[in-house]
């Protein structure tokens, strides 16, 4: 995979709010920012869609819209479906002629459950056909805008409605469903991780996805101060510490060669940078529940996951 796209951070920051102010979404909300990102990075004309979630009931409210691209709000489990319709559509309107444009971006963004859960059987079809379109998964890690269940990326220990911490339950008893993983196995060109703490790599890792001749996959944390229980003004440091504590490493894996990206690169490298996940815990009150002797043993589980984790993938970048 060839990537063309050269850019400074001041064109970045040029460029046209393709997300227009004025919409719904909560103070500190990391889908917000995500969002805006992203739509940096694209080459032209542009459709995105988009199933319910929390994006879409936040800027799309009738008669009002933030979205100054052409944009389908599509069903909870069919954004991959619809985006996957609308690149064939353009496919035959320029094998007849009917299409001025070389190229249309065509991308879905969706939340965690329409990603993990409802979506996951649209989205697995979409990349075993090969449509070429970008795909971002914007992760809050809860079904937040019907009042924060859990989801198949919920981590482990996370307080939830439906995985209440009690006196006997630790809150979510299952660690998150590992999504790239299963999007890589599809084999398709294109799969990355990125946070908005590390904007310039998350801009960029969208415009690879955009270039890709396929399906691209982009997991994008999004931090959420009302389901996380934090300040609104820590989004971004939090953001940082998922990357800091490798609880979500930023790595991507084009045409199946897996490399880390900067940050969780230095971090391999020097492993004493790696930050205890305890930090990043203690953060968020939908894990306070955890710094009670009862439940001490779950931050020693979800530290040993993570590290798991974290060793896994260095064996799969050969670092």
């Amino acid at each position: 995979m060839s990537f063309t796209w050269k850019f400074t951070a001041r064109e970045i920051a040029e460029k046209p709010e393709l997300l227009a102010p004025g919409h719904r979404m909560c103070s500190g909300c990391g889908a917000a920012i995500v969002h805006r990102l992203v739509l940096k990075a694209v080459r032209g004309p542009t459709i995105v869609t988009h199933p319910t979630g929390c994006v879409e009931v936040t800027t799309a409210i009738y008669p009002y819209t933030s979205w100054r691209v052409p944009w389908v709000h599509t069903a909870f489990e069919t954004a991959a479906a619809n985006a996957a319709g609308i690149e064939a559509a353009f496919k035959a309107l320029r094998r007849r002629g009917r299409l001025k444009y070389d190229h249309v971006d065509v991308m879905a963004f969706a939340g965690d459950g329409g990603t993990y859960d409802i979506g996951i059987q649209a989205l697995s079809g979409a990349l075993e056909r090969g449509h070429d379109f970008l795909y971002v998964l914007y992760d809050n890690e809860a079904y937040m805008n019907t009042g924060i269940q859990r989801s198949g990326g919920t981590p482990l220990g996370a307080w939830t409605t439906t995985t209440p911490a009690g006196t006997k339950i630790p809150g979510k008893p299952e660690p998150r469903k590992p999504i790239e993983d299963i999007v890589v196995a599809h084999g398709v060109p294109y799969v990355a991780t990125a946070s908005p703490a590390h904007w310039m790599d998350l801009v960029v890792k969208a415009r690879k996805g955009l270039e890709a001749k396929g399906p691209a996959f982009l997991h994008v944390i999004a931090p959420c101060p009302r389901g996380w229980r934090y300040e609104s003004s820590k989004t971004i440091e939090l953001s940082r510490l998922a990357v800091e504590t490798c609880v979500f490493p930023l790595w991507e894996c084009v045409d199946g060669e897996h490399k880390l990206s900067a940050p969780s690169k230095a971090i391999a490298l020097k492993p004493d940078l790696k930050k205890p996940v305890v930090e990043y815990l203690k953060a968020q009150g939908r894990f306070s529940h955890l710094f009670t002797p009862e439940f001490e043993r779950v931050i020693d589980e979800i530290q040993r996951v993570v590290d798991k984790r974290w060793y896994l993938l260095l064996k799969k970048c050969s670092v």
